[in-house]
């Protein structure tokens, strides 16, 4: 049996990269599988699952979306009996240590759900992917009101949304960790549950980290790095912004806008850990 599976959606992706990515993956003496779950419009990156017999491509011939392709990958995994499944993105790299070293501390820890290395930009900058629970202004005023009057203040406000005034350099319980790179613990899904497939992508790994967390420890590991060419395409594209949007107003219809009493407690309780509180 497998001791780590892992799932990479593909959507049109650059060839270079995701070669990357895959290489990173298999680059380790545990015994793996990766799942490439295919959203795009036709199946040229195929050739891809013939670069090594630890490859399984799936082609969907319909873009899913982000967490709904990621569940196909994570049902086989339960079905498989793997402990631990690994969600990546084709844009991320990372020498061959990192599997194995979360996965041995996944083991000497069963009270943790979830786990994320510290992300790192390519030019070694650090990414800050530890996050509260978002408020509607952390989605959307931190967007369309940076700019003013309002600028100091959204500015402060993401100081503590993003955890800066933390140690990113401790390891961290937090309730919202990005889906960039996460290594999850297989029997907590099948507790908690999948990706929920109402978001077609953005908030699924806010949602995710957060029933998690309610339950188990999510926790941000920084004594390992991926590395990470995030490409914030809802600054750079109006149709991804407006996909950003509907799809944070759906985690909010889910979840409560203004009022959230579960998200106060989560987020105060955080910050009282972590000594802001």
């Amino acid at each position: 049996m497998n001791e780590v599976n892992g799932s990479i959606v593909l959507y049109h992706d650059q060839e270079d990269k995701l070669l990357r990515a895959i290489n990173s993956f298999l680059n380790t003496n545990l015994q793996v599988k990766l799942y490439l779950v295919d959203n795009s419009s036709n199946d040229s990156l195929r050739k891809f699952s013939t670069l090594d017999d630890r490859i399984e491509y799936i082609f969907n011939d319909s873009n899913l979306g982000y967490g709904r392709a990621h569940n196909i990958a994570i049902r086989e995994s339960i079905k498989a009996g793997v402990p631990y499944h690994v969600v990546l993105n084709s844009d991320v790299h990372f020498n061959n240590e990192v599997i194995k070293v979360l996965y041995d501390f996944m083991n000497a820890n069963p009270d943790v759900g979830l786990v994320m290395p510290k992300i790192l930009y390519p030019n070694g900058e650090l990414q800050y992917d530890c996050k509260l629970l978002p408020t509607p202004f952390d989605s959307f005023g931190r967007r369309f009101l940076n700019w003013g009057p309002f600028k100091k203040y959204v500015e402060k406000r993401n100081h503590i949304y993003e955890l800066r005034f933390a140690d990113y350099d401790k390891i961290m319980n937090v309730p919202y960790l990005c889906g960039c790179f996460i290594f999850l613990r297989v029997s907590v899904l099948k507790e908690i549950g999948l990706f929920d497939e109402r978001f077609f992508m953005y908030p699924e790994d806010i949602d995710l980290t957060r029933r998690i967390h309610k339950k188990y420890k999510t926790l941000y590991y920084p004594h390992v790095y991926v590395v990470h060419e995030h490409q914030r395409a809802s600054y750079k594209n109006m149709k991804m912004l407006f996909i950003h949007a509907q799809n944070m107003a759906r985690y909010f219809n889910k979840w409560g806008w203004f009022f959230d009493k579960e998200r106060d407690i989560i987020n105060r309780n955080t910050l009282h850990d972590l000594k802001l509180l």
